[in-house]
């Protein structure tokens, strides 16, 4: 028997008399995560200056390049070098991976002197562009002290960058009441906090100084130097300077890229950022080596970590990398300072008319200590 009483359907086609039923939360599509700065953390200190300035040192070389090939390359004693003054009389050396050891009689301004075959070893060839290694100084008992040798300390610098977005809301509209809202102007600066930290880690990763009147001024806007324009010692480009060649990223790419950053520097290599493409290739590494215990009903196909001879590298997907990069970080060098007093906040501005204004901005820099400890590979297969 057919229903005869009152229904909803019976109200019309416009349910006067029926309230509305609106969920109590507002959906976010547009991404707003920030891997990269969630995996730095915060910064230890905060920037004193627009102009963010800090110390980098170094340790005396101990390696060089023969500059020439010597006339005769297995009986020569004369061997000219890049850089003489990296060598003692007393050195010990040791030409690429030759078992000859050579040790150092005399240092002119661009050659050396050394004793060939040194200990009994076999002498070998050496050639131009080869890599000559100081294994250590031996003195002489009872000698006088020799010249003092240091390095200089460099500074190294960035850019604070103002980061802020402005908000207004009419005051008819915060007087009003909003669904799945309790105050408009708050839900505005929430929302005008995300698209900033979506901005900042955009600009940490790709960011670049203006060419000219970095400091800025009224008509320039001072920007800070990011991530990828600052990596040029571990720019590894596929099939270019020795660098396995072919686009598609693997596991022979990856690993010469951190044990070319190992030799390098003392960096400890932990961060692995990328794209989501290059992710998805990461992940499939292992695929074809992966097994699955009969009653597990899970199909896992990622690499969250992945655990290299060159230590243990966390690999944090970004949308903000270039499709083509994949960027590997030291995290413990690697920070974002606010200028002191400027990080995040929202800044009321005067009101002249019916409304409230204000501004959610802060100022920000890139401290990318050493740049040779990290590294960048570009030229990567997108498809």
């Amino acid at each position: 028997m057919p229903f005869t009483g009152k229904a909803t359907y019976s109200a019309g086609a416009a349910l006067p008399e029926i309230a509305e039923d609106v969920s109590d939360l507002v959906g976010i599509v547009s991404p707003f995560e920030t891997p990269l700065l969630d995996a730095l953390g915060d910064a230890r200190l905060e920037a004193r200056s627009t102009h963010h300035e800090w110390l980098e040192d170094s340790l005396l070389p101990n390696t060089d390049t023969l500059s020439a090939t010597p006339q005769n390359p297995e009986t020569d004693d004369d061997l000219s070098v890049a850089h003489a003054d990296r060598f003692r009389v007393g050195d010990q050396v040791r030409c690429e991976d030759s078992e000859e050891l050579m040790l150092v009689t005399d240092v002119g301004e661009s050659m050396i002197t050394v004793t060939r075959a040194y200990g009994g070893t076999e002498a070998e060839a050496v050639a131009s562009g080869d890599t000559l290694f100081i294994l250590g100084n031996a003195a002489l008992e009872g000698q006088d002290a020799d010249a003092a040798r240091f390095t200089l300390r460099q500074r190294r610098a960035n850019w604070t960058q103002i980061f802020s977005k402005t908000v207004m809301v009419s005051g008819s509209e915060l007087a009003v009441r909003h669904l799945s809202v309790a105050d408009e102007l708050d839900f505005q600066k929430t929302k005008a906090l995300r698209e900033l930290l979506r901005d900042i880690e955009n600009t940490v990763l790709n960011g670049i100084a203006p060419a000219a009147d970095q400091e800025g001024s009224d008509a320039v806007r001072r920007t800070m130097n990011g991530i990828v324009p600052q990596l040029v010692t571990n720019h590894f480009v596929p099939g270019s300077d020795g660098f396995p060649s072919g686009a598609n990223l693997d596991e022979t790419k990856l690993n010469t890229a951190l044990r070319r950053i190992w030799e390098r520097s003392s960096g400890q290599v932990d961060l692995i950022v990328v794209n989501g493409y290059q992710k998805r290739v990461i992940s499939q590494f292992g695929a074809g080596s992966r097994l699955y215990a009969p009653d597990d009903p899970r199909y896992t196909s990622q690499v969250a970590v992945y655990e290299s001879d060159f230590g243990v590298q966390r690999v944090v997907l970004s949308r903000w990398v270039p499709r083509d990069a994949l960027i590997l970080l030291d995290s413990g060098r690697v920070q974002v300072p606010p200028l002191a007093g400027r990080s995040f906040h929202y800044r009321p501005l005067a009101a002249t008319g019916d409304f409230e204004k204000g501004q959610v901005l802060g100022e920000y820099t890139l401290e990318l200590r050493n740049e040779g400890a990290h590294g960048i590979i570009r030229g990567l297969a997108t498809a």
